[in-house]
């Protein structure tokens, strides 16, 4: 893969991760709006939306850091980057396995309908962003072997 590839293959990766930020935000915020107002706040719903916007705004702030890093890569580049991916995406498994036993934990042991919320929501960002990386490692990998 040539320099100008990769830069490019990184730019719609970033744009990728803003937009999955941004309705993560807008989702974030109407499911929050409409348990608030016209269902009788319920926690579940109410912490799986505080959750979304929290991790949209989180994910904006990391893909606008990343777009002013942006810059071509020669090939040891590419292997740190392949290398970092491997590294997100491994602690976005994490988040995965934290969001679902928070989940179970609240509700069976103590029926907390708003961890639950929490936790599902944490499961939905952590695989939607390891599948963002895993599809960019598809991309950078494929041409080192």
């Amino acid at each position: 893969m040539w320099a100008d590839q990769l830069l490019s293959a990184e730019r719609a990766h970033l744009l990728r991760i803003v937009a999955w930020g941004a309705v993560s935000v807008l989702v974030g915020t109407a499911v929050v709006a409409l348990a608030l107002s016209r269902l009788g706040r319920p926690r579940l719903l109410t912490q799986f939306g505080v959750q979304t916007i929290a991790w949209g705004i989180v994910e904006l702030a990391i893909a606008l850091w990343g777009w002013s890093r942006l810059h071509e890569r020669d090939l040891q580049g590419a292997a740190r980057l392949l290398n970092v991916l491997w590294f997100r995406t491994g602690l976005e498994v994490g988040c995965v396995a934290i969001g679902a036993t928070l989940a179970l934990a609240a509700w069976r042991l103590s029926r907390s309908q708003g961890a639950v919320g929490a936790g599902v929501a944490i499961v939905v960002q952590g695989m939607a962003l390891a599948v963002l990386d895993l599809r960019l490692i598809g991309i950078v990998a494929a041409p080192m072997g």
